[in-house]
């Protein structure tokens, strides 16, 4: 099964309405009786984060309900969850560390979490180990089997990845991403020069009605979902180009589908067309020179670049970057150097 880039299904919506009957009430209190399985502590943790709103309004633990309040619960979930996790000693490449959170920057080829088709060998493994002893739940017999995930990414796509060490840290920051607040920003080498250089993909996405693993673009508004991706490009190398990329929205294969939409399919990306020549010629030594790119980086040329956010205990705005990994940059580099020289040699295709 590949895994889906960070969508906002990842987190699941409860509502509770007051009884017109209720007498007055500590929400925290309330929430427990409601749900039996969930302890007050984790019911204080969300409150406290704003993952637990009283229409639509953060609240203390101590709040007392009235008739007829709106309690809204976010909650991050998990499709696919197996029965446990098994711990494994896999290297993670973490970036920062503090007492709530890790960064991590996950190489291509890796999945996120264990699911069919993938049980084990996953960022999930790797931090069940890595976090084995500490208090964040995420060995078997939790009735979580959670790791800290408040988002993911493409099994093929690299980048950053924010994991919560503690139960107020996950409520706090599935709640920024469930809002949207988070700053992502992405880097992707895609085919030609997108027109305009700069710009906004507002359409909706769906699952593609004959292939059902992949999505599409829909232009009426009542098929998909809305999907608002940002885009810009960095370097213009004629053949293809470099962009950055923001999401307003997290639906699944967002960026792939979007770019594809508009012409420009992310280089290398199987799933989407960015696998054959969609600029230039199909002449055999540009054939051949494609190709060996395509060895360079065989996968989406897609990188989860930056990421900003509300620190969980701090309260500040923290922000992480990482570099474009080493496929990728040989890639752009190699067709740096083509493009270069076919200038100088007016020798471009059309």
């Amino acid at each position: 099964m590949e895994e889906e880039e960070e969508h906002e299904e990842m987190y699941e919506v409860q509502e509770i309405r007051v009884d017109p009957k209720q007498q007055a009430v500590r929400i925290d209190r309330f929430i427990t009786d409601k749900l039996p399985r969930v302890s007050r502590n984790r019911v204080q943790n969300g409150i406290r984060s704003g993952s637990i709103l009283v229409d639509g309004t953060a609240v203390k633990p101590n709040h007392r309900l009235s008739p007829g309040e709106l309690i809204t619960i976010v909650t991050p979930r998990y499709a696919d969850r197996p029965e446990g996790i098994v711990p494994q000693d896999i290297p993670l490449d973490i970036r920062y560390e503090d007492e709530a959170i890790l960064i991590v920057h996950k190489p291509p080829g890796m999945v996120v979490h264990p699911g069919v088709g993938n049980p084990d060998g996953t960022l999930v493994n790797a931090l069940a180990h890595y976090l084995a002893g500490s208090d964040i739940p995420i060995l078997p017999g939790n009735d979580d089997d959670r790791v800290g995930l408040v988002h993911r990414i493409d099994k093929d796509t690299s980048g950053l990845l924010v994991i919560a060490k503690t139960e107020s840290a996950m409520s706090f920051l599935a709640r920024q991403f469930f809002d949207h607040s988070i700053d992502r920003t992405y880097q992707a080498i895609v085919w030609g020069a997108p027109d305009p250089a700069s710009g906004t993909v507002d359409r909706n996405i769906g699952r593609h009605p004959r292939l059902r693993q992949n999505y599409t673009v829909f232009d009426e508004e009542e098929d998909g979902k809305n999907a608002v991706t940002h885009y810009q490009t960095l370097a213009d190398l004629y053949y293809v180009s470099l962009c950055e990329l923001k999401l307003e929205t997290g639906r699944t294969h967002q960026i792939r589908v979007h770019m594809k939409s508009i012409g420009n399919p992310v280089f290398s990306d199987q799933k989407y067309g960015g696998d054959r020549i969609v600029k230039g010629t199909v002449y055999s030594k540009f054939k051949t020179f494609v190709e060996r790119c395509f060895e360079l980086c065989p996968r989406q040329a897609l990188h989860a670049k930056s990421l900003g956010f509300i620190h969980p205990v701090s309260k500040e705005y923290v922000h992480f970057d990482s570099d474009l990994p080493d496929d990728m940059q040989a890639c752009l580099d190699r067709w740096k150097k083509y493009v270069d020289h076919r200038r100088v040699n007016n020798q471009l295709e059309p």
